[in-house]
């Protein structure tokens, strides 16, 4: 029980890490879509949204994947109907992740196609994943 509790820390602290990102990198977009290309703000946040992405998001999404799943294995809720919501609910934070990585490399080669309100808008989808999973874990609905 005890390796469960220090999996269940590193999971509680992947997830809260990843999430920092998540809820940053849009910020960062919508700052970036009004710099000049080519200007030093561009550049400085292609700096800043490359290290956010490579440093901390992309290494607390892969070790939340891995705990998680071993959390779900070790307590054996493969099965039940809110982790597989839940699980759901992952990938698609997992797709907007990607998505964010897809939006990173457009900036970083100046061809950004999003408006700045495409990513203050964009900035929302995890906040409504984020309370879903929170109340599917918490509260097990179903």
């Amino acid at each position: 029980m005890a390796a469960y509790d220090w999996i269940k820390a590193l999971h509680v602290i992947a997830v809260i890490s990843w999430m920092a990102g998540i809820f940053y990198l849009p910020r960062l977009f919508v700052y970036h879509t009004a710099a000049p290309k080519g200007s030093p703000q561009s550049e400085t946040f292609k700096v800043m949204e490359q290290k956010l992405l490579r440093i901390i998001m992309n290494p607390a999404m892969i070790v939340t994947w891995i705990t998680g799943l071993t959390i779900a294995m070790m307590g054996g809720w493969e099965r039940q109907g809110w982790f597989m919501a839940k699980f759901a609910l992952v990938i698609v934070m997992s797709a907007f992740h990607m998505w964010l990585a897809a939006k990173r490399r457009a900036f970083a080669e100046d061809r950004n196609t999003v408006s700045e309100r495409g990513y203050r808008m964009a900035n929302e989808v995890p906040t409504v994943l984020m309370i879903a999973i929170v109340i599917l874990v918490v509260v097990k609905p179903f």
